[in-house]
């Protein structure tokens, strides 16, 4: 039996630090917390999507009283990226959310396993690296890819 460690490279920043396009990513990462609609758990997360053709989609979580019918923002803003401009490619994802008290949580969140498996299917699409930043109100992290996010990903038949 052997041990080993994974080590995955983050970038650790601040709102300040990012340049104007991922500020204004993240801006709309941030504003689309705001369309989720959460009254069963009150954790509201919104996501945004730069395209290679130049738009920013957005998405956020959509709950339902039968928990599975409910979808996350980083699936509701990849699904309709896609279903809208099935020709271009995803360039970087943004992350925000705000916890229960309404407010934008202080370090930022991961998506789950679902969201992660789902967005890795279009960053093999784009056939290219795919950076994700996660905005937390106090730090945020950049990844360089979603591959990052799940080491050992399921991406072949």
């Amino acid at each position: 039996m052997k041990n080993f460690d994974i080590t995955i490279p983050v970038i650790e920043t601040t709102f300040e630090e990012l340049t104007p396009q991922l500020q204004k990513l993240v801006a709309m990462a941030r504003k689309s917390t705001y369309r989720s609609y959460a009254p069963y758990s009150k954790f509201h997360v919104g996501a945004a999507i730069e395209l290679s053709n130049g738009e920013i989609i957005c998405g956020a979580n959509q709950e339902n009283a039968a928990y599975p019918s409910s979808l996350c923002a980083e699936r509701t803003a990849a699904y309709y990226a896609h279903a809208t401009y099935p020709e271009a490619t995803f360039k970087t994802i943004a992350i925000a959310a705000r916890g229960t008290d309404g407010k934008e949580l202080a370090n930022p969140i991961s998506p789950c396993g679902a969201c992660r498996q789902a967005l890795l299917e279009y960053e093999t699409l784009a056939k290219h690296n795919v950076p994700v930043v996660l905005a937390g109100e106090k730090a945020i992290y950049i990844f360089h890819s979603v591959k990052s996010l799940l080491p050992y990903c399921f991406s072949e038949f």
